[in-house]
């Protein structure tokens, strides 16, 4: 499907704390726009965003997954995000490349900690946010009491725009606050309702509710505002106006509801959106070009230009690259200029997608999304535009990995495949890294969980028939000394003919942590020739990446050559090499040699009925706490842990 304008496209991310119901929402909103025949399920393992089959055999969001859906001449394109915290990347990229975020919220379990990352996450990208209530058909789902948790948490401007028809099992569908109409859906997973008039006794609690919200959409007009101290209310077209305005420049937060499992609430869900969501013409996209910040809009006629939010790595049908419309028309066949590549690009048939199934499509209009299959020079989060303003768009930032695990194939032969394979994983997913660990000579794959790179090993299995073992990587542990120390190192040998002669005298004293190592020659005179004095201070390199206790390489440390003897005939370079690095030993049995063990700063985020046992957790690790913070309701700890015990 296309549309003729940006104003009647919809670029909404799902997200929201794992198993809050973001697929199975998906899922039915795609059956209730005719998308598929009927409503696809997780656990049938066959949805149309969760296509990789790690995500099939685990039924979890592991990857961001696109679609869309054709509603009342518009195109909803819907972007279904992962829930679990080490995907956390993934959810990121869907928001950038989104213009509104429907945040999912169990009507059971209520907020989550996800929750409340993706809530921290809109805000800082200035992201409008709906609220969706999941799973409002389960036992102990309420309303009442969901709206109230949020209100306390997220704030006041948190506002109900549909209320549940039914509860629990007696849920069956929703009353519009907006119009006072009620839509019953019967349980026949097609997504379709019938309008009815609110039941009598609940037409108080209606009114109670419609004014609320009457009342919060005025407080954001100063118009408004005037004409409901005037009127006593406001008309539905003001309403509606209101709620669109207000949506758009976050000063209210809609709440709908529904049931994803048995399809009830979809076809009005998707009418919220439609009504209340921003188009990508209410948004302007900053860009950098030169040091210069340039803005960008959809007007017609403006340049082109597209962000690179995503790549699908398939072994079937290669890389595929998500692409969003931010400003002009990129035709399909085109050439576009990468600006951070600085490389000219040549794209394919552009094709609106439906998970990693594609059709193909002539344009991508501003603010749409797309994927274009086989670029050479691209990669996430580049942008491709036309070179005549070579401008970047902003992308987000890639966290550290947490983890890490060394890896060696389980078969001789797959040395080089692990790395062919590895670096498709790492197109497709950049919050993994993968490389050889210069300190201990593993090769380590990161992510930002054990999950995270367990996956992963799965993937390079089952895509790519690569089988890799994985065990905990070597500690980096250094020695070092704790005091100043005198060293004289002296190698003599006489055999036939030439023999070898060298003899130095140092001092060997601490540095700050961090200093690494530094070599100070100080000798006056010709006790050691210039020539051979390069070689005292390779021979003592050499010793300490050796190491002294355990074998572990020597630093924070300072070396200073203060004299030494020569002899004509008989001292040559290896001759300095070897008294250097007896000379380093000499002076290290004296400094009070020690182990260094590398410790991590640790940040934990949790709820306080968690603090006691994280704390005993840290505790038992040898883990030092550095203070707590609270953020938006929840418990940060930071504290210092030796890497060993994180592990």
């Amino acid at each position: 499907m296309q549309v003729d304008s940006s104003e009647k496209i919809r670029n909404v991310v799902l997200a929201g704390h794992n198993d809050s119901g973001k697929t199975t929402l998906t899922s039915a909103l795609l059956h209730t726009g005719g998308v598929v025949n009927r409503l696809l399920r997780v656990e049938d393992g066959n949805t149309v965003t969760d296509f990789d089959s790690e995500e099939v055999e685990r039924g979890i969001s592991i990857g961001l997954g696109v679609c869309f859906v054709p509603w009342k001449g518009h195109k909803i394109n819907l972007l279904d995000a992962p829930g679990y915290g080490i995907f956390f990347t993934e959810t990121r990229a869907g928001m950038a490349a989104a213009d509104a975020v429907l945040l999912c919220v169990n009507g059971v379990a209520g907020i989550e900690v996800n929750t409340e990352k993706v809530w921290s996450t809109a805000e800082e990208m200035r992201l409008p946010v709906f609220l969706y209530l999941s799973k409002m058909d389960r036992e102990r789902a309420d309303f009442e009491r969901a709206v109230e948790q949020m209100r306390s948490r997220l704030g006041r401007e948190v506002a109900p725009v549909q209320l549940p028809l039914g509860q629990e099992a007696g849920f069956e569908g929703v009353v519009d606050l907006v119009s006072g109409k009620a839509f019953r859906y019967a349980r026949d997973d097609n997504g379709k309702a019938d309008a009815v008039d609110v039941p009598q006794e609940l037409q108080a609690r209606v009114e109670d509710w419609r004014n609320q919200l009457v009342e919060l959409v005025a407080e954001t007009d100063d118009a408004l505002m005037e004409a409901f101290f005037e009127e006593g209310t406001l008309p539905e077209e003001d309403l509606r106006r209101g709620l669109r305005s207000a949506v758009a420049r976050r000063r209210l937060f809609p709440v709908t509801m529904g049931c994803g499992s048995h399809n009830i609430g979809s076809s009005a869900l998707l009418d919220v959106l439609v009504e209340m969501g921003p188009s990508p013409a209410d948004r302007n996209w900053l860009g950098t070009q030169g040091g210069e910040t340039l803005e960008l809009g959809v007007a017609a006629g403006d340049l082109a230009s597209a962000l690179v939010f995503k790549t699908i790595s398939d072994p079937f049908t290669g890389q595929i690259s998500l692409l969003r419309g931010v400003s002009g028309t990129i035709a399909s066949d085109s050439s576009v200029w990468n600006a951070q590549r600085e490389e000219n690009e040549r794209l394919g048939h552009l094709m609106a997608m439906q998970g990693k199934q594609g059709s193909q499509i002539g344009q991508l209009l501003a603010g749409d999304i797309a994927g274009v299959s086989k670029l050479k020079h691209t990669h996430t989060g580049d942008t491709l535009l036309d070179k005549q303003r070579p401008l970047q768009l902003p992308w987000i930032p890639v966290p550290e990995p947490a983890i890490a695990f060394a890896i060696e194939p389980k078969s001789k032969g797959d040395e080089e495949k692990i790395g062919e394979a590895l670096h498709k994983l790492l197109e497709e997913d950049p919050s993994l890294r993968a490389g050889r660990d210069p300190q201990t000579g593993e090769y380590l794959l990161s992510g930002t969980g054990q999950l995270h790179v367990e996956i992963a090993v799965a993937k390079l299995k089952s895509r790519y028939k690569v089988e890799v073992i994985l065990h905990p990587p070597k500690v980096p542990y250094r020695e070092t000394i704790k005091r100043r120390a005198d060293g004289h190192g002296r190698h003599k040998k006489q055999t036939g003919g030439r023999g070898q002669f060298a003899d130095c005298k140092i001092l060997m004293e601490p540095l700050p942590r961090g200093g690494d190592f530094e070599f100070v020659d100080e000798i006056f005179g010709g006790s050691i020739p210039q020539n051979f004095r390069p070689a005292v201070e390779k021979g003592i390199v050499e010793a300490r990446r050796r190491g002294y206790l355990a074998g572990y390489p020597v630093v924070d440390f300072r070396v200073r050559l203060k004299d030494g003897q020569y002899h004509d005939v008989d001292s040559s370079e290896l001759a300095f090499k070897i008294a250097g690095s007896l000379a380093f030993k000499d002076a290290m049995a004296k400094a009070g040699a020690t182990i260094l063990e590398p410790i991590m700063s640790v940040e934990i985020t949790t709820t306080e009925e968690y603090m006691g046992d994280i704390m005993g957790d840290l505790s038992q690790r040898r883990g030092r706490p550095q203070g707590m913070d609270s953020r938006n309701g929840t418990s940060v700890i930071k504290a210092m842990v030796p890497m060993s015990e994180m592990l």
